[in-house]
């Protein structure tokens, strides 16, 4: 007996040095995260830091110094996971795009922004996989297939325009941020469906009938998790405005919103759909019906606490990048031949600028042929920020990266490995160099005075003028548009579609939606509230 409890002692003192390493790791983490907040914060006003890069460095320097003191070992606080971005981390930031996005500003353009973010992302994909199998051969980098060629394209496709998204201002410009902000959403999907899409067949064995199928499986992926965000997000509304959570708890409707939040996500990776769509759309209805439906109470706190949690993903995805830029144990096979490293990661970068160009352009030539309005064109110096906004590459290309060539996170095959360190490297170089002439970029592009941001906040008394303009007053405002006579022919249609279908949607929207799933103009009446007073005081 004694004998077997002293062999315990040893395993537990183990797996109390393992937790007490794990605490220190997160307690560091946890550090560094606040140094970003409050650096970003110090330097929001600078011509050419922005939070993103600012995490980006911390992480790096982070990077460093943990190099430096585990002898050369180990960069990493926190081990890599596909599974901590996709399924904790990229769900908030992208759900909260939906929640904030101004929806009409979003519809108006949604042709726009498809054509940029699906149809420009398999341009560029196809223009990358092309180039990366021309140029690849004639270097040394191991052993690739036709499906690692095509599944770069899918990689380096993705955009992260979250470093322009910080320099536009949406009441400024609110054509061109809508434009950047959709397409980078769509994009992001359609990368991930993509890739998805190429791991799935055999491509070692093409005929005719795999790229049939290929177009319908990304139209149905693109399709079913549309519809499954959408309605996960109309559930949410009725269960709310027929239950009134808020009349007895308002912490049962904000939980309520977050859990049918998270879970339309799941349910899309249940269904092997596409999360980001799902959640996307989500987050659209439900600041559409559900968020109109709760109490005052509930829409300040939701509107803040997803704000909050997509801000500090974001900071942690970025913080984590610069940290896993030193890792040492992928660096190590290409040590020996940095010619090779380097040229790979030239070649990207300047596929990914020939690429975003290839479609940017062009598309926008074409959609300033159909566009009747001047204010609704898009201008040769809109189309210089359009195209910058897409060169940067970020956490989604890591993780696509990863998933691709490394298996848990290691890796032992020198091709695999100078893949992800060519993806490092370009995410680093991108974000940082293309980061920091961002702001200097679109001032000198677009000298808009600053004395508009003033109107951003009308009337504090209400939830929607807190601090955050996306869902200000004229966000979905019913008076905003002209008046739009009913189309005499389909050429009259086609003259302004996007107005038109919207004037329709409206109609339906308050003859038989809102109705049924509530909305604007729904207030839950809840007993000792100030609408029961101020119902009263009207009797």
């Amino acid at each position: 007996m004694a004998i077997g409890f002293s062999s315990i002692i040893p395993r537990l003192q183990m797996l109390s040095t393992s937790d007490h390493a794990s605490v220190v790791s997160m307690n560091l983490f946890v550090a560094l995260l606040c140094a970003c907040i409050v650096i970003g914060h110090l330097l929001e006003e600078n011509r050419w830091v922005n939070e993103s890069i600012t995490a980006l460095v911390i992480g790096v320097c982070t990077g460093v110094v943990i190099l430096l003191a585990s002898g050369g070992r180990s960069s990493h606080l926190l081990v890599f996971s596909e599974d901590l971005f996709f399924i904790y981390l990229l769900p908030p930031i992208i759900f909260n795009a939906g929640f904030q996005v101004k929806k009409k500003q979003f519809f108006v353009n949604f042709t726009t922004i498809t054509l940029f973010g699906a149809v420009g992302t398999l341009i560029s994909c196809g223009i990358i996989s092309l180039g990366v199998t021309q140029f690849f051969k004639k270097l040394d980098i191991g052993s690739l297939d036709i499906g690692d060629y095509l599944a770069i394209g899918a990689i380096f496709a993705a955009t992260d325009s979250v470093c322009t998204l910080q320099v536009l201002n949406q009441d400024e410009t609110p054509l061109l941020y809508s434009l950047v902000f959709g397409e980078g959403v769509v994009n992001d999907a359609t990368s991930v469906v993509l890739f998805n899409a190429i791991q799935s067949f055999d491509l070692n064995h093409i005929d005719p009938r795999i790229g049939l199928h290929f177009i319908g499986n990304f139209f149905y992926l693109f399709l079913t998790s549309t519809m499954l965000g959408v309605m996960t997000g109309l559930l949410s509304a009725y269960i709310i405005k027929k239950l009134y959570f808020g009349r007895h708890s308002t912490d049962r409707e904000v939980a309520l919103m977050m859990l049918m939040a998270y879970l339309s996500y799941m349910m899309a990776e249940l269904f092997y759909l596409s999360g980001i769509l799902t959640v996307f759309f989500c987050g659209i209805v439900m600041s559409h019906y559900t968020w109109h439906n709760v109490t005052e109470c509930s829409r300040i706190t939701t509107k803040h606490a997803f704000a909050t949690l997509s801000f500090v993903a974001e900071i942690f995805i970025f913080v984590y990048v610069g940290m896993d830029a030193l890792d040492i144990e992928k660096w190590r096979f290409v040590s020996g031949s940095p010619g090779t490293s380097v040229a790979v990661s030239s070649i990207l970068l300047g596929l990914i600028m020939a690429g975003r160009a290839a479609f940017v352009f062009p598309l926008s030539f074409l959609i300033n042929l159909v566009k009747k309005s001047p204010k609704e064109k898009i201008n040769f110096r809109q189309q210089v920020v359009i195209w910058w906004a897409g060169l940067m590459r970020g956490a989604v290309s890591i993780a696509l990266a990863y998933n691709q060539f490394t298996r848990s996170g290691h890796t032992q095959l020198r091709g695999n490995a100078i893949m992800i360190t060519s993806t490092i490297t370009v995410v680093l170089f991108s974000t940082v160099v293309f980061g920091l002439l961002t702001k200097p970029l679109i001032r000198f592009l677009l000298p808009h005075p600053r004395h508009t941001a003033s109107k951003v906040q009308s009337d504090s008394s209400t939830p929607k003028s807190v601090t955050v303009p996306f869902l200000g007053e004229g966000q979905d405002s019913e008076l905003d548009l002209p008046e739009i006579t009913r189309p005499s022919s389909i050429r009259a249609l086609l003259a302004t579609p996007t107005h038109t279908v919207h004037q329709y949607w409206r109609k339906f929207d308050d003859a038989f939606m809102r109705p049924v799933f509530g909305g604007r103009g729904f207030v839950p009446f809840v007993p000792g509230s100030p609408t029961e007073r101020s119902f009263n005081q009207g009797q």
